[in-house]
Parts: structure tokens; sequence; C-alpha cells
């Protein structure tokens, strides 16, 4: 949701929390509960590293693993927006979460380090297909004026199940790796079940299909072109809003991977970074949706564009030579931009394309998420080494860029 008039839609004003859940379909209440068990059963990514290390491969053979898991994130996510015009929301996460279920279920026979990585790669695609389609379900029964708020409880939903996955998940090793994977596929086992029972029959008909991707991304300018991702790569206006989110998700993924260096050359305990990720963890999952309450009225080009600076102000912050307090109090500054800025990234793919295209132009964004999340942690640690503290100062040069790209490419008005 965005612009001026995001505040009523046909005279329907921004609505709450409580009454924006309660006036939500119940497929779309499906699919939030669908991805809190799905991530509250996503310990795979944490402790596949550890359990290849414990069954006997090298650090650097798990290494490759857990990076074929990504790599296979990014192409299911892909994979995801294509299928959603071929075969339906329904039929794209049920089949997914199956598929995720079986090959998790693998992992306890594979018999050699070859299957591990098809295993790895297979999951991390089979896990992330079913994002673009509950997004664009999730999109398609909301009405703009309750989607920005209903994209932060999909987010909320991720948040909660991301952070307390680990723990349920140390829990079950504590017993046996056997019982972690058994459990995570009947997570995804029991979302499958989840979506056929409450999802809508949604097939598209062969006409629809071929369709999908050529019509006017709606609002953006683009003219009716080639169909398919090359669509969206013909949206000049949309390729701009992901750089934007290319750009972001590298600078913000700096928390994982750059951050933890910083406070260790600083001589500080590896607890404060731990106090650090909890001060972000506990601000994204209590203040998120008030935040959202006032943020949903705004265009989203604004909040786009305030929600990154704010991420680049509080991670270039870090430069200055300041101790705990200083860090904490830089990680509110960009913890507060991740909720201003991050809902309405989220749902403004669903206002950008025509209605047909919806599951590729979502797709692409949060493919394009994925790949930041990949690249931005590798770059970052590389210019530590080179820069020192002076990286956090690219970082905050980096988030102005794709500020920039976001006020180019997202129209300040957009026709609905």
């Amino acid at each position: 949701m965005s612009v001026e008039g995001a505040t009523r839609t046909g005279g329907a004003e921004a609505a709450g929390v409580v009454l924006t859940w309660r006036e939500a379909p119940l497929p779309v209440k499906a699919v939030i509960a669908g991805i809190m068990v799905n991530r509250l059963g996503g310990f795979l990514q944490v402790f596949l590293v550890l359990y290849m290390v414990a069954g006997g491969y090298p650090e650097v053979r798990a290494g490759f693993a857990l990076a074929a898991h990504g790599a296979g994130a990014v192409a299911g996510i892909l994979l995801g927006g294509w299928l959603v015009g071929r075969i339906g929301v329904r039929a794209s996460i049920v089949s997914s979460m199956t598929a995720n279920a079986a090959l998790t279920a693998g992992f306890l026979y594979a018999a050699s380090y070859p299957v591990m990585l098809l295993l790895a790669a297979g999951t991390g695609a089979a896990s992330q297909v079913y994002r673009p389609a509950s997004a664009e379900l999730v999109s398609r029964l909301t009405g703009e004026e309750r989607r920005v708020m209903v994209f932060a409880m999909y987010r909320l939903a991720t948040n909660l199940g991301t952070t307390a996955a680990p723990l349920i998940g140390a829990a079950l090793v504590a017993h046996s790796y056997a019982l972690l994977f058994w459990a995570e596929a009947a997570a995804a086992l029991g979302v499958a079940v989840l979506g056929g029972r409450l999802l809508p029959r949604d097939r598209p008909g062969p006409a629809a299909a071929d369709r999908a991707g050529t019509a006017t991304a709606a609002g953006t300018g683009a003219k009716a072109g080639p169909g398919g991702y090359r669509a969206v790569l013909a949206d000049r206006s949309f390729v701009l809003f992901l750089l934007a989110i290319l750009g972001f998700s590298a600078v913000y993924t700096q928390y994982l991977s750059t951050l933890p260096l910083a406070v260790r050359e600083r001589g500080l305990d590896i607890f404060v970074y731990g106090v650090l990720v909890a001060v972000n963890g506990l601000i994204v999952i209590v203040c998120e949706l008030v935040v959202t309450r006032t943020v949903q009225r705004w265009p989203a080009r604004i909040a786009t564009i305030a929600g990154i600076l704010a991420v680049g102000v509080g991670l270039a912050a870090y430069a200055l030579p300041w101790g705990v307090a200083g860090l904490v109090a830089a990680t509110v500054v960009w913890s507060v931009g991740e909720i201003i800025g991050s809902p309405t990234m989220t749902a403004y793919p669903a206002l950008a394309a025509a209605p047909e295209n919806r599951g590729r132009y979502l797709g692409a964004s949060q493919a394009m998420f994925g790949v930041g999340s990949a690249v931005g942690p590798a770059a970052g640690v590389a210019a530590w080494a080179l820069m020192g503290d002076a990286v956090w100062l690219a970082c905050g040069a980096l988030a102005a860029l794709a500020a920039l790209a976001a006020f180019l490419g997202m129209p300040a008005s957009p026709k609905r």
C-alpha cells in the first residue's frame, strides 16, 4: 500500500491491528499461521553445518552445503513466482511444503556428500516457493487500506518463528539430530495440510497463465510487454525499486556478519553483540505493528525512503568511537528504520504489478532481498578487513544510494 490515498480506498480508513486481524479473510489468517508454523520448524539452516560436522564432514564442505541451501532459496523464490501463474497459490504452497518435508527427512538417509548438496539445495528451494505464493494470496484478498498492516503481521509471524526456532532446535538436538529433522519435516507437512484445507482453489486456466506478465504494471508507467519475469525486467521503474531492495538488504544484513567483528575489535565481550541482536529483535517484535498503524497512512515512497535512510544512519553511527550505550543507541535507530520501511517494501510489489503478474513481482522482490542477504555479509566482511570501521560509513552511503533508487523508481502517487 502506498500513496496519499493509502489512508482510504473506497472510503475505508486504515485500521488498527485488532480490527485488521478480525476483518482478514480466513485464507489470509491461514497463511500467516502457516508462516508461523513453518518458521518455528525452520531448524535446518541454523543447524545444518553443525549436523554435517558432527557427521564427519570437514567444515569447508559443510559451509558449501549451507551456501547451496542459500542458492536454492533464491531459486525457490523465483520458481514460486512462476508457479503462482501456472498452478495457483494453493497448489504452489501444498506441493512445496510437501516436497520440503520429504527432502528434509531425506537428510537422515543421505549416504554421500553430493547427495547432501542436492538435498541442501532442494530444501532451500522447496522451503521458499511458498513465499511469493503466500504473499500473492495476502495481496489479492486484502484491500489496499489494510495491506501494509497485514504484511506487518506477516513479518511478525516470520520474526516470532525465526526467533523461537533456534531455541526449540537446540532442545531437540540435545536428544538427537534425527528428532530435529523429523520435527522440521512434520512442521512443513503441517503447513501443507493447513494450506490444502483452508486455502481457496485458484488454479488458473491456460489462458490466464499465458497472459501472466503481459499487462501494465499499475501505477509505474510500464507498458505491456513480454510475459514472465521478462515483464518485470521491462518495467524500468520497478527495476529501480529492485535495486533499492538489493542495496537495503546488503546493508541491513551487516548486523549478522560485520557487527560481531566490530564488537570484538573494540575489546567488548561477545555478550554485547548478543544484547544488540536482542535489542533489534525486541523492537521488531514489540513495536512493528504499533508503528505500522501510523506508517500505513504514509505514501509508499516516503515510508520506504525513510526506512532505508534510518537503517543507513544507524549503521553508519557504528563508526563513531563510543561504548556499549552508543552501540545500543545506533541499533535502536536502524531497528526503527527496519520497522518503518520493511512492511511497505514487502507490500509494494503487489501494488506495482498488474493482478495477473503479481506473483512474479513479489517473487522478484523477495529474490532480490535474498541476493542482497547472500552477497552483503561476504562483501561486508571483506570490506571490514580492508577499511575497518570506515565500512559503516560505506554502509550509510550505500543506503543513501538505495534510497535514491527508491525515490526514482516509486511514483509519488501511483494510479490504482
